[in-house]
């Protein structure tokens, strides 16, 4: 395992074995099976280009009333619970004692992008963010704690981890591609991350 430092986002390349992530991802695909993924509208009434789900005590979600924690899937079902293999992760590179409340699963495809964001729907930022990538390689770009200024990237490849604290906690961050077939642990290929926050 190699350890990078962006910008304060400590990137953890190849973090997880070959089995870890099928265990992972077994895990994933159980939290689908109860919560099945979704393309939620921005508040602008465009549907996002990525799919998603979530476990925990809430999921993220987003309508034209804005973008929110939730207690429940649409289908008006409570989250399943946030999976063992996942929370091992959490555990093992958080620094904290706290489990997160929410697993987010973003499903990217072929065409799926996410702009440059902050991760401030949370009530208290002094929590981490644990981001896992499974699958096809994500080109991660890395801005600032302000829109606009100079931007760094580094591509993502299955069983990395990214831990996004302290200063880093509300830098911009966004995936500008992805890099289709470069997996073959999703037969059909695609991305699969998952961010683990606290929310409360």
């Amino acid at each position: 395992m190699t350890v990078l430092r962006l910008r304060g986002f400590d990137i953890r390349k190849q973090y997880l074995n070959t089995q870890a992530q099928n265990e992972v991802l077994q895990a994933v695909r159980a939290v689908a099976e109860t919560a099945p993924v979704f393309s939620p509208m921005t508040p602008y009434g465009k549907p996002m280009t990525v799919r998603m789900t979530s476990a925990g005590k809430y999921g993220w979600f987003s309508d034209a009333s804005g973008y929110r924690y939730v207690r429940t899937h649409p289908s008006g079902t409570a989250w399943p619970d946030i999976p063992s293999p996942i929370l091992d992760i959490w555990r093992a590179v958080s620094g904290v004692d706290r489990l997160p409340d929410c697993c987010l699963v973003n499903f990217y495809g072929e065409d799926a992008r996410m702009g440059l964001h902050q991760d401030r729907d949370e009530a208290d930022f002094s929590w981490p963010v644990v981001s896992v990538s499974l699958g096809d390689d994500g080109l991660f770009r890395i801005g600032n704690t302000t829109r606009g200024g100079k931007t760094e990237s580094v591509w993502l490849q299955s069983g990395d981890v990214v831990v996004m604290g302290g200063a880093a906690r509300l830098t911009y961050h966004g995936v500008d591609r992805i890099r289709f077939g470069t997996s073959t642990l999703l037969p059909k290929g695609g991305r699969i991350n998952l961010t683990l926050r606290v929310v409360d």
